[in-house]
């Protein structure tokens, strides 16, 4: 592999490596918030099997690719400038853009919760530097898609390139074996933000990665699909009342159970806040999740939303080379009521594979002939991808049908929104609002 060299586009080796089982390691057993103290890497081979890429991350300035829960992560040593700089470099992510850092257990979040001049003095116990709003969440969520707002000492440990200049960063612990035993074998925690092109879908398998950062980046850790899909829920408890900065895989609703929660506000929008100040976390400030093609977003509000496309939406090319993208979700037919011929299944988005996460993408692409009358001849072709009716189901098949409908060169994407609820459906709704060129409402 090279040296210590910046990524530049296409001159890198990009290796896929697949990492087999499900053992590797577990919580020292304890109770109440220490239930997640101390992650301990088991000796299996395929915690050994990570070594490689541990050694890696100490020591090389590229990052790597790994599998979470939610999306894929591009994970650097939040620690060391140069490697955290090779985040920026291989996604072309705006330097204001903070980062969210991840930590394989409590012991690692209270090492970077106290200032560099103590990170080698053991802590006394007479004071927990995590503050008491977020020890609920820590409870309840963790390890898992909640990411947590967190004071930065000074002098900080972490690399200024992770907060952007703030006076905070965002931090969580992972859900993913996988991804908590790479943290542990490093010994530091990994800036990660998702490991995509900047305003890129996110990717939810391994395909999605090499697909955007192919030749920028030399080792992707291939663990299957993502079950979630969506990234994680970010939230500030150090203002009053508290507030959601990002919608995610943990809802509002499940916060607001949470001791000290109950009044948890929403504090962001679901369009691009570019010309603010520098974001409070990521996601808030540029465009992101954005494919090639223009997305047209049809609202769950949106009075005639049953109907399907409005054929005023359809602008087509005076030949017959126009491909249309249709995603569904709950009330529209194959197509989106669009006039066109027999359907027939073109293959599968991702087919069945066993994965540490044992998460099946059961998505179908299927196309027809695009009509312009009943009667007349074709203009084109109709993909048409359903990706379910629950707001997990399209939570967790919503990147994957807009990064295969722009593999594909369609010209126009439209979507049928789901439900702005509370749940994950906010997440769901305040991506697509944000990738989306127009709304219906």
């Amino acid at each position: 592999m090279s040296q210590h060299l910046p990524p530049q586009a296409g001159n890198l080796r990009t290796e896929v490596l697949k990492v087999v089982g499900n053992d590797f390691g577990k919580f020292r057993e304890n109770d109440g918030l220490e239930k997640v103290g101390e992650w301990e890497v088991s000796q299996s081979q395929s915690a050994k099997a990570l070594q490689e890429a541990a050694n890696y991350l100490r020591t090389k300035d590229i990052p790597v690719a790994f599998p979470t829960e939610t999306v894929y992560g591009l994970g650097a040593d939040a620690t060391r400038s140069p490697a955290v700089k090779g985040i920026y470099s291989a996604k072309g992510r705006p330097s204001d853009n903070p980062l969210i850092i991840h930590v394989a257990d409590l012991d690692m979040l209270r090492t970077i919760l106290r200032p560099a001049t103590e990170k080698d003095v053991a802590p006394n116990g007479s004071h927990d530097q995590i503050p008491d709003i977020y020890k609920p969440l820590i409870e309840r969520f963790w390890p898992g898609p909640l990411t947590i707002l967190m004071p930065n000492p000074s002098p900080s440990q972490l690399a200024p390139q992770v907060t952007a200049g703030l006076q905070t960063y965002g931090v969580r612990m992972p859900a993913s074996p996988l991804a908590r035993s790479l943290i542990k074998l490093v010994g530091s925690p990994l800036a990660a933000p998702s490991a995509n092109a900047s305003t890129k879908p996110s990717p939810t398998t391994a395909a999605h990665v090499l697909e955007d950062l192919d030749g920028r980046i030399e080792l992707i850790l291939d663990g299957g699909p993502c079950p979630v899909g969506v990234e994680s829920t970010v939230v500030d408890g150090l203002c009053d009342p508290p507030v959601v900065l990002r919608p995610g895989g943990v809802s509002i609703d499940e916060l607001r159970e949470c001791p000290g929660w109950e009044k948890v506000e929403k504090a962001y929008k679901d369009h691009s806040e570019a010309g603010k100040a520098a974001p409070r976390a990521p996601g808030m400030k540029y465009k992101h999740y954005s494919p090639k093609a223009q997305v047209i977003l049809y609202e769950a509000t949106c009075p005639a939303l049953h109907k399907g496309v409005d054929q005023q939406d359809l602008e087509l090319k005076d030949n017959t080379s126009n491909i249309v993208g249709v995603i569904r979700t709950r009330c529209w037919q194959p197509g989106g009521g669009l006039l066109c011929g027999d359907f027939t299944v073109q293959e599968r988005l991702v087919a069945p594979v066993e994965s540490i996460n044992q998460v099946d993408v059961e998505l179908e692409v299927r196309d027809a002939d695009l009509l312009k009358s009943p009667d007349g001849a074709p203009v084109g072709k109709i993909l048409d991808v359903s990706i379910g009716k629950d707001s997990r189901s399209i939570a967790h098949g919503l990147f994957s049908a807009l990064r295969e409908l722009d593999r594909r060169d369609a010209d126009v994407i439209f979507v049928e929104g789901t439900l702005d609820d509370e749940d994950i459906g906010a997440a769901v709704m305040n991506r697509l609002r944000k990738a989306a060129s127009r709304i219906r409402s």
